[in-house]
């Protein structure tokens, strides 16, 4: 794995599609058309089926009508549902287009506007526009982003929740070591020497990686085991304890499920990798804007995971789970 600001076949999961599943889901999209949004696999890179659409399957938007997309993973998915049912509440008319595929097809695709609104993760997508900036905050992300973005595009408010590379331990660590969700990496690095660190054979190489967790942190591993990145070799080594900490996206859905503890990362060596919707800059009125805002403002890293677990691990439908989180919030 690497930094949500790196571009890297093993980078995060809205980085990580492969070929096959491209021409796959590209095929899908352009027969397709744009389509209301139901439910999606549990699989983060396998395409959903959404039913017909009672805004028109196959049928281009009518004027005034916008149209939300998401990229081919399950997240991804989850935030179109969170943004465009934020904007049916205000009265506006949503088309969806979910499952488009990766962001070489979707990026072309709110240029020419056949995409409004557009779920991204500034850093990913500030490495896809710029591989050499390596900012350490959302204003200098959305400031880079915005000096390589082709004109016709803005990116609205970044959100607080996170989807990045992380050091997570599993339980038995946790509880040995008193380590909470609000313990930093530094906490653990006082029991480096006990500690045996997993993670993509590149993790082990580095800065965002086991360098600068040694550099900056001063964590110093007993060992190193080379697994998958973030997968289920990844998980399966935590919950077995052949390893006591490992690189784990910050929203995987395994972190519910196994129990494991995300260590804070105060120091931003993961790089950053903040949700932040991409538009098209003269589609959206004043009051789309502002609800679509509004949700970014009330989605913070816990209650993205909090949905995607929903999703991923209680087979839960995207829309339904989007739909409660925003009434709860005072959205929906």
């Amino acid at each position: 794995m690497t930094s949500p600001s790196q571009s890297s076949s093993t980078g995060p999961r809205h980085l990580r599609v492969t070929a096959i599943l491209i021409a796959a889901t590209t095929a899908a999209a352009l027969l397709a058309g744009c389509s209301d949004s139901s439910s999606s696999d549990s699989d983060p890179l396998k395409p959903a089926a959404p039913p017909a659409s009672d805004t028109g399957k196959g049928k281009a938007p009518q004027s005034g009508t916008v149209v939300v997309g998401s990229n081919n993973f399950a997240e991804s998915v989850l935030l179109m549902d969170l943004y465009g049912e934020a904007l049916k509440a205000k009265g506006v008319t949503v088309q969806y287009k979910p499952n488009i595929g990766t962001r070489e097809i979707t990026y072309g695709l709110v240029k020419n506007g056949s995409v409004t609104v557009l779920p991204e993760f500034n850093g990913s997508l500030l490495s896809y526009l710029d591989k050499t900036a390596t900012p350490t905050t959302p204003e200098a992300a959305t400031a880079a982003i915005e000096a390589k973005l082709d004109p016709a595009l803005t990116m609205l408010d970044p959100a607080p929740a996170e989807d990045k590379d992380s050091l997570t331990v599993n339980k038995e660590t946790a509880a040995k070591y008193h380590l909470t969700s609000q313990s930093t990496i530094a906490d653990l690095a006082k029991y480096g020497s006990d500690i045996v660190v997993g993670g993509s054979p590149e993790f082990q190489t580095r800065e965002q990686g086991l360098v600068g967790l040694k550099s900056q942190y001063g964590l110093n591993p007993k060992s190193f085991k080379p697994l998958d990145a973030g997968g289920p070799l990844t998980v399966q080594a935590l919950k077995s304890n052949s390893v006591q900490a490992a690189d784990v996206f910050t929203t995987d859905a395994s972190i519910t499920r196994e129990h494991f503890v995300t260590l804070q990362d105060p120091k931003k060596l993961f790089g950053i990798a903040n949700v932040q919707p991409m538009v098209s800059k003269t589609a959206l009125s004043p009051e789309a804007v502002a609800a679509i805002n509004a949700v970014s403002a009330k989605l913070d890293t816990k209650s993205l995971l909090d949905m995607d677990a929903q999703v991923q691990n209680d087979k839960k439908d995207p829309l339904d789970v989007a739909t409660a989180w925003l009434k709860s919030v005072g959205l929906g």
